[in-house]
């Protein structure tokens, strides 16, 4: 059997979908998901499972899609392809913590064809802390660069400068977070296969329960103030900027008739605009200064 058929791929991507909503389920300790199945009318669906008011989780979504048809012209525009069908599948998640001590977090892992041939997965995890923990970041990125590493030694530093400058709001001149890494459009290379980079996509995508756990130990039982509250719904706010201005997956699902409540289940539940908001506590003020590119979390001191 083809293993890296298209049928294959996103049947490992379901199940991948549901060992992570085990593994959240256990980290959180009181919520657990519910699944609402959708079908798109031009061809496919999904099996989108939602979280909510949990110990750890505030709201959460874990999304598996599979989707096929033509494909629309936005996206041939776009991506400067040949008129064909497509075919596209994968597994996105974005939590909103409750404790503005804990981070946001963000997966993606997909795979995407077309009837010419043509075809590439794409996908990366980051990291959105309200209030950022350096050596927190230094750990998450540790990680990310051990599972790199283990089928490119140049993967890391590529992926970690994509999401640098994938993850920037550059209306407000700043990351979205501390990054992570993300990649797109990966295809055939010299003396890289399509086997290849499944196994690497695979490893990505199970890396998620344990990176998460690592983020959030120690953090989800941390007290935190009136204040850390607002802080957090501000910081809320710079995310839902970047998902809806930013970010090319919404683009992607909306322009290509994927379901709106899906796309939009990463926004979080409750975010503040606060004209001209300036940081003024030493946490704030921190978090507010690491918001930028180029900083190496692996060494940093």
């Amino acid at each position: 059997m083809n293993n890296l058929s298209k049928e294959n791929i996103a049947d490992w991507f379901k199940n991948l979908q549901g060992s992570i909503c085990e593994g959240l389920e256990e980290l959180d300790g009181t919520s657990q998901f519910t699944e609402d199945i959708w079908k798109r009318e031009d061809g496919g669906g999904g099996r989108t499972r939602t979280i909510k008011e949990g110990h750890l989780i505030e709201k959460g979504g874990v999304n598996f899609s599979e989707v096929y048809g033509p494909t629309p012209e936005k996206i041939l525009d776009a991506l400067n392809l040949e008129k064909s069908d497509f075919f596209a599948t994968g597994v996105s998640i974005v939590l909103h913590p409750k404790n503005p001590w804990v981070p946001i977090i963000h997966m993606n892992v997909r795979y995407f064809e077309m009837t010419t041939g043509t075809w590439w997965f794409g996908g990366g995890i980051d990291l959105t802390p309200h209030i950022i923990i350096p050596e927190k970041a230094t750990l998450f990125h540790r990680s990310l660069k051990r599972t790199c590493e283990k089928h490119d030694a140049k993967y890391y530093e590529r992926f970690k400068k994509w999401a640098d400058d994938y993850f920037y709001l550059n209306h407000r001149n700043e990351t979205r977070g501390i990054g992570g890494i993300f990649f797109d459009r990966l295809a055939d290379e010299s003396n890289v296969t399509k086997a290849n980079r499944w196994e690497f996509v695979k490893n990505i995508g199970n890396l998620f329960v344990p990176i998460y756990s690592e983020a959030v130990d120690g953090l989800a039982e941390k007290e935190w103030t009136n204040d850390e509250k607002k802080w957090q719904e501000i910081r809320r706010g710079r995310y839902v900027e970047f998902n809806l201005v930013h970010d090319k997956g919404t683009k992607f699902g909306l322009d290509t008739g994927g379901r709106t409540e899906s796309i939009l289940v990463s926004m979080p539940p409750k975010a503040q605009w606060q004209y001209d908001f300036r940081a003024e506590n030493p946490n704030q003020i921190q978090t507010q200064s690491l918001l930028k590119k180029g900083i190496d979390w692996v060494n940093y001191k």
